[in-house]
């Protein structure tokens, strides 16, 4: 197992953490005894707030981890000296939270969260497209369309028809896409975060910088504008990768 924590609220806090019961989030959804290569991970957020005034309310995003032939949710748990937690999930892309409240006079509120999850390689020849697994049309269609910050028609729409000009199946079109998001764009250090993802702003503007939330973004975005169902999923490298050495 590797244990990584990967967000850490209020360093410096002195002293042993109050003991909390573990609570369990989702039970164990699947086991890796029916296949090998498979690896399992335990990754763990924690909060800790200093210095609190008053009622303390804090919240902890929790993974999205539908099970593939690649990934297995293994099951999440939550410890710490909350009053209550509960989960809540936004309702259209299912997106979640722990959602925790400490009583006034609580000297150390902590959380803490851990998810279980096993992994193993996969590799994919598009030159050799075999069977796709049916998706349901209701999600094809939901990761077609525009949103706030990845919009499909004005500039988007635009662009991702000059890029697709003269190509009629869904793999040209993405390989194109992915080709000219490779040779326009670039990795800017300089931008805070994860960046805004605010595609119509890049491309109107002219600045093709950012960081993953903004080229990966520009690429859905391309792609939904040409009729092909894309979403962009975030995760953090729990292993050595056997393509990139960053």
């Amino acid at each position: 197992m590797e244990r990584r924590d990967f967000l850490k609220a209020g360093v410096g806090l002195s002293g042993s953490v109050a003991a909390g019961l573990a609570r369990p989030l989702r039970a164990s959804a699947a086991s890796t005894a029916d296949a090998t290569r498979w690896r399992a991970f335990e990754m763990t957020t924690r909060a800790e707030i200093i210095s609190p005034v008053g009622a303390t309310r804090a919240w902890l995003p929790l993974p999205l981890m539908p099970d593939t032939d690649y990934q297995k949710n293994l099951g999440q748990t939550w410890m710490g000296n909350a009053a209550g937690a509960r989960v809540l999930r936004e309702d259209k892309y299912g997106a979640g939270i722990l959602y925790a409240e400490w009583a006034a006079g609580e000297p150390a509120p902590v959380i803490e969260v851990t998810a279980r999850f096993a992994t193993r390689d996969r590799a994919a020849d598009f030159t050799q497209p075999g069977g796709v697994p049916p998706e349901d049309k209701a999600v094809l269609t939901k990761y077609l369309g525009g949103t706030h910050y990845i919009p499909t028609d004005g500039v988007v729409g635009k662009t991702s028809r000059e890029i697709t000009k003269g190509l009629s199946t869904d793999l040209d079109k993405a390989r194109a896409i992915y080709e000219w998001i490779v040779d326009n764009t670039f990795r800017d250090p300089k931008v805070r975060g994860c960046g805004l993802g605010n595609i119509r702003a890049m491309l109107e503007t002219g600045n093709l910088g950012g960081k993953c939330a903004d080229l990966n973004a520009l690429f859905v975005g391309l792609a939904r504008a040409a009729g092909i169902p894309a979403r962009d999923v975030y995760g953090v490298r729990v292993a050595d990768s056997a393509e990139f050495k960053s």
